[in-house]
């Protein structure tokens, strides 16, 4: 699965509301007997799970060891089929209409506190999917998508977050795009935030925007560069994410003259300057190849030292260190398909499979890579995940 859904949302929403919340008793997780060895989590880990239709949200506390347990009273029921994304007090929903907004309790137990219709403010053809927040919490962007009813625009929507009730208030829109279903990430000024997208034969670009002082974004023209690809090819960039300070990872895919993968995804690491041009001297000689194959996902840890890829073939670690060529670190830690990865703040690794019906939990240093125990988890077709650090 990648982030990109194509559904018919209106259709959705009819079978959301006729249909019963469908996770019963019988499809509980095995993490849910796992024993705590801490009384303190240091995460709080969120998954949706079931299916596009009728899914819910499984919540978990992760001790130090990377064991998780489950929060009383999960799975919750929510319509998080179509993205997921939290801050430190609320995590956010959608369900292709709606953004519903949930409270997170002391306990890491959720509960919803607001709703809003998002469909009002695009052309009425439009439909909200993955979501994600600036690099401080406050405002949160969905990807909207047929933003402009022809079927294949997309726009990235802004709403900011009222702190004391979790309602969302409606900023703005950017210009419509010809395909941008990928989340932003966003650098260390937290003013600039960058996508890359490679899309077949018919779209490929890095591009940029800038966050206003009320969370808007607006479109930038952003000078940038690929490395040289060999005679008859091109990178095809796909998949941003950055670092604590002003670098960027993307993943490249080499595409030959028939517009097909011509051999492994590599990694490029970018530099951000103070006008938002992003640029990198790496080249194909000194990109890493990843084995995972199709990349799904990429998410850099919070210290900048190490790069989860996962993909169709697995899922790999890389070391990370600013501007200067990505590097080698792990095999494949497992060869099941990966589709969402998420680090939180003590150096815990989330990986979640839908075909695998799985969420893996590894615990990674610059010098050491273990799975957690107990993992992996199962939960029927994670779809999402997000992860709170309590530290």
């Amino acid at each position: 699965m990648t982030r990109h859904i194509s559904l018919t949302v209106r259709l959705i929403t009819t079978l959301y509301t006729a249909m019963a919340f469908g996770l019963t008793a019988s499809a509980q997780t095995d993490a849910m007997i796992q024993n705590s060895t801490s009384s303190s989590p240091v995460a709080y880990v969120y998954v949706s799970g079931g299916s596009y239709f009728v899914s819910g949200i499984y919540a978990y506390k992760a001790a130090a060891d990377g064991t998780l347990t489950s929060v009383p009273g999960s799975p919750f029921r929510a319509l998080a089929g179509l993205g997921m994304a939290l801050n430190q007090k609320y995590l956010f929903t959608t369900d292709g209409t709606y953004i519903y907004s949930f409270s997170i309790d002391s306990d890491g137990a959720i509960k919803q506190v607001a709703t809003i219709n998002v469909l009002q403010f695009d052309s009425g053809c439009g439909y909200p999917e993955t979501l994600f927040l600036d690099r401080v919490g406050a405002t949160l962007y969905d990807v909207d998508g047929n933003y402009d009813c022809s079927g294949s625009g997309f726009a990235y929507q802004s709403f900011s977050i009222d702190s004391s009730t979790g309602e969302l208030s409606f900023l703005g829109a950017t210009a419509e795009t010809r395909s941008s279903y990928v989340p932003l990430s966003f650098i260390r000024n937290d003013v600039y935030t960058y996508g890359a997208q490679c899309d077949g034969n018919m779209y490929w670009s890095i591009f940029g925007f800038l966050r206003e002082d009320n969370g808007n974004l607006d479109a930038v023209n952003i000078n940038t560069n690929t490395p040289d690809a060999k005679s008859g090819d091109f990178y095809c960039p796909n998949l941003t994410t950055a670092d604590p300070n002003n670098h960027v990872a993307i993943s490249m895919q080499a595409i030959n003259e028939n517009f097909e993968p011509d051999g492994l995804p590599q990694l490029a690491s970018y530099t951000a300057d103070g006008s938002g041009n992003l640029t990198t001297t790496n080249t194909r000689f000194n990109m890493p190849k990843t084995a995972v194959q199709n990349v799904s996902d990429i998410a850099m840890s919070p210290s900048g030292k190490l790069l989860a890829v996962s993909g169709t073939g697995g899922l790999q670690i890389f070391h990370f260190d600013g501007s200067k060529p990505i590097t080698h670190y792990t095999g494949l830690l497992t060869k099941v398909e990966v589709d969402q990865v998420y680090w939180d703040n003590d150096n815990h690794l989330y990986a979640t499979s839908y075909l695998g019906n799985s969420l893996f939990v590894f615990t990674v240093t610059p010098t050491s890579v273990r799975q957690a125990p107990g993992s992996p988890y199962t939960i029927p077709h994670p779809l999402n995940i997000g992860v709170l650090p309590k530290n």
